[in-house]
């Protein structure tokens, strides 16, 4: 028996990470087959503020989903965060830490192409340098 009060959480068999909910089927009648693998640095776990948004468009005109993963959930999932996406596309990653001065607000595109294989697997590396006090930037690296 399911417990109606807690939601479903997936997770990747392939990566066993935890899918942020609602980052399945994106487009109907097109399958998952780029898992974005979200990445972020240790030393950061303990940020208070801090989040990520990130976001699917499915052309240039269309946002199909947005979402924000505190980093927070990050302390309490060692498995860490994905999300799931057609082979199509954009993906936009956005970190953002409102606590330093100034903000911190840096953003990375992800195109995916129609030709992707199913099955690809990007990360995207999130790192704040410098402890919250004095940090100014933030740096977004893809490797896939």
């Amino acid at each position: 028996m399911t417990d109606a009060s807690t939601p479903q959480q997936f997770k990747s068999a392939a990566s066993n990470r935890f899918v942020v909910p609602g980052w399945t089927n994106l487009v109907e009648g097109m399958p998952d087959s780029v898992e974005v693998q979200l990445d972020l640095d240790q030393a950061d776990t303990g940020r208070q503020q801090a989040s990520l948004l990130v976001e699917y468009w499915a052309t240039n005109a269309d946002m199909t989903l947005q979402s924000i993963l505190p980093v927070r959930a990050f302390t309490t999932t060692p498995e860490g965060w994905c999300v799931f996406v057609p082979a199509q596309g954009r993906v936009l990653v956005r970190a953002v830490d409102p606590q330093p001065t100034p903000p911190v607000l840096v953003s990375h595109w992800i195109n995916i192409d129609p030709a992707t294989p199913a099955g690809t697997t990007v990360n995207v590396k999130v790192n704040f340098p410098g402890d919250v006090a004095n940090t100014t930037s933030s740096k977004l690296s893809l490797n896939s």
